[in-house]
């Protein structure tokens, strides 16, 4: 949230955005339960009496949706993957093949709506950590995806790494600012982003509690 919150200050730099900061863990979430109720009435409401509804009711009114979260298990946190999972009521139970890809089309068009995604790993490198995220958020946002994969993230939290994290939160501040001006990020922005820290080796001595050599 740190590197969340770096993002979006520079983001809403001229101060003019109205932004809402949603934490479903605290909110009441449920799994989605397969019955398609939600395609049956076409309302973008699903039929579980839980916080989710005014979540989708946001959703479809919001410029830029930003998901936020730390790797699990290389993919999303179970609390976020409900909140995914319970956005089929947004969608229509029709399928359509674009690009030889077959996806349900969406009750209110959301074209220009953009997603970013933000997410920290505990481990020290990105290969085989983030690709099986990387696939889900690819599919689930398609054209409108940004994503951020940042490893090494729990140095974050350490006060005592505040000389290498200080700098990598003002690169996400710029970001968020040029992705204010531009609608996206320049590949050599997302570069900066999500290279480590510190080399992997040094990282992983920090972690296991073996001190620095």
């Amino acid at each position: 949230m740190r590197m969340t919150s770096s993002f979006i200050k520079g983001l809403n730099g001229n101060g003019k955005n109205d932004i809402e900061i949603i934490d479903v863990i605290k909110k009441k979430i449920g799994p989605c339960r397969g019955c398609l109720a939600c395609w049956q009435s076409g309302n973008g409401q699903c039929v579980q009496n839980d916080d989710m509804n005014g979540i989708l009711s946001k959703m479809t009114d919001t410029d830029i949706c930003i998901w936020s979260f730390p790797l699990y298990v290389y993919s999303m946190p179970s609390h976020v993957k409900a909140v995914l999972d319970r956005m089929l009521a947004l969608s229509k139970p029709e399928m359509k093949v674009v690009d030889n890809q077959v996806y349900h089309p969406v009750l209110k068009d959301r074209t220009e709506q953009k997603n970013i995604v933000i997410s920290g790993c505990g481990f020290p490198d990105w290969k085989n950590n983030f690709e099986p995220l990387r696939i889900l958020c690819d599919n689930a946002f398609r054209s409108t995806l940004t994503a951020i994969f940042v490893p090494e993230a729990p140095m974050l939290n350490a006060p005592q790494a505040a000389p290498v994290v200080e700098p990598l939160l003002e690169k996400f501040r710029k970001a968020g600012a040029e992705y204010a001006e531009n609608g996206s990020l320049r590949p050599e922005t997302l570069a900066g982003l999500e290279t480590p820290m510190i080399d992997a080796e040094l990282y992983i001595r920090i972690c296991n509690g073996e001190g620095i050599k």
